[in-house]
């Protein structure tokens, strides 16, 4: 008799990569994957912490799965990632027909958790541990796209953060291994990948030195080190700290041509005082100088960012800078949130917090700029011919496949629906957050149409 499970994913892109990795292992044990969470055997939750309020989603879903295994003692539910890591026991105590509660790192030993549980025994792994080199084949979400890990954790100690509490401290795979990992991913016909890491530049920090005292790997050497496996037209990676983001790692994504033109580096505020407070290690003038260097390089480049409006003794003022620096470095995408107190960080105890109505005018101030701005910065693409990698069908739309420039940008193809094609498309519409095409017979016209 077959049994089914159901991941619900929260957060980052860091957690859809663990979902796909503990969907692997399900499928490896027999496990079928149902869309219908009621009709599932096994539920996992793959939780955030980041936010109050995803963590407030997270006990309202488990909720009405707790009552539903009242009528069915035989369903198994699972609370992985970060609110698992961060709360632990507690979570069985306030949920007690939990039956896994496993943080991040322990997404690999799924298997030997869910062993545990058949024997009657309820799980709580959250101890820290070295992270396990994958040997399972996660279940993708993409046939086109894929995610590879390249560092686990973080040592930063910025003081809103909840990260390195509940992801540990920074862990580098092995860059044959990771090689492999992108090998196996081209055999398959993959044709991106997306180096993930919660703070990648710091990756082979923990993998040794030269003679020299240099860094044996960095992430500019991983880039080279993977940039000729054949069938692989794409390579982005994401999420990158001002702190460590090198001139030199700028100088390889524009002579490596599988290196997309988009870099993600978040800035969270625009004001020096508050960057202080934070402990992001930077100052304004050194993220302009970063994004100053990478459009000296690479004129065309896309940046997106993520910002937090109503940090702990932020003024107008200090809000006021982080409009200018919006409006100074021409964002094509930013990810805002109003400040969220978590738990046992720094931050969460200053007796100087924001009022909430404060927090929520600035946010969608800035939220109204940004919107602004990228509607701007969309306008260079009218008339152009961009490559679009067709990642899916328009769901509002079936006659439209769907996929992204180099630059990330969203695109609407009419007429192109073969998942997987790489096509010269001809920019006739453009949106602040999307654009729409015609497929074209050749890319020896890139640039402007005409």
């Amino acid at each position: 008799m077959s049994r089914h499970y159901h991941i619900v994913t929260f957060g980052c892109q860091m957690n859809r990569a663990d979902s796909e990795r503990m969907a692997g292992v399900l499928d490896d044990l027999g496990w079928q994957a149902v869309a219908d969470e009621n009709q599932a055997d096994l539920i996992l939750y793959n939780t955030c912490t980041i936010r109050d309020n995803a963590e407030q989603k997270v006990y309202s879903y488990l909720g009405r799965q707790a009552k539903r295994k009242h009528q069915n003692p035989g369903l198994t539910l699972v609370v992985a990632g970060c609110v698992a890591q961060q709360e632990g026991e507690r979570l069985l105590r306030r949920v007690p027909e939990l039956d896994v509660v496993m943080g991040p790192q322990y997404a690999n030993r799924l298997a030997d958790l869910l062993a545990q549980v058949e024997q009657g025994q309820q799980v709580v792994a959250t101890e820290a541990i070295d992270i396990l080199e994958d040997i399972t084949k996660p279940r993708r979400d993409s046939r086109v796209s894929a995610w590879v890990n390249v560092i686990y954790g973080c040592n930063e100690h910025c003081t809103y953060c909840v990260v390195p509490q509940v992801r540990g401290k920074e862990q580098s795979r092995q860059p044959e291994a990771i090689k492999q990992e992108i090998i196996s991913l081209a055999e398959q016909g993959y044709k991106e990948i997306t180096l993930l890491g919660q703070n990648i530049d710091a990756y082979g920090r923990d993998l040794g030195t030269r003679p020299d005292g240099r860094y044996r790997m960095t992430l500019t050497d991983l880039l080279y080190h993977i940039h000729d496996v054949g069938g692989i037209e794409r390579i982005r990676f994401v999420t990158s700290h001002p702190r460590y983001f090198t001139e030199r790692l700028i100088q390889a994504c524009a002579a490596l041509p599988q290196v997309c033109e988009h870099f993600h580096i978040p800035f969270q505020s625009g004001d020096n005082g508050i960057l202080r407070a934070m402990q992001r290690g930077y100052t304004r003038e050194k993220y302009s100088q970063i994004i100053s260097k990478i459009r000296h390089y690479l004129p065309d480049a896309a940046i997106s960012a993520d910002a937090i409006v109503g940090f702990p003794g932020e003024t107008e003022a200090q809000f006021t800078q982080t409009l200018d620096l919006v409006a100074e470095i021409g964002f094509d995408q930013l990810n805002t949130a109003a400040y969220s107190p978590r738990p046992g960080t720094p931050a969460a105890k200053w007796d100087n917090q924001i009022p909430d109505e404060v927090k929520q005018d600035r946010l969608q101030r800035l939220n109204h700029l940004v919107a602004q701005v990228a509607a701007q910065r969309s306008q260079r693409y009218q008339g152009r011919v961009e490559e679009i990698l067709i990642e899916g069908v328009n769901p509002k739309d079936p006659t439209q496949g769907m996929g992204r420039t180099r630059t990330n940008r969203l695109t609407f193809v009419a007429g192109e629906t073969q998942v997987g094609r790489l096509v010269p498309v001809a920019i006739t519409e453009v949106r602040a957050f999307s654009l729409t095409g015609m497929p074209v017979t050749s890319l020896s016209g890139a640039g402007q149409v005409g």
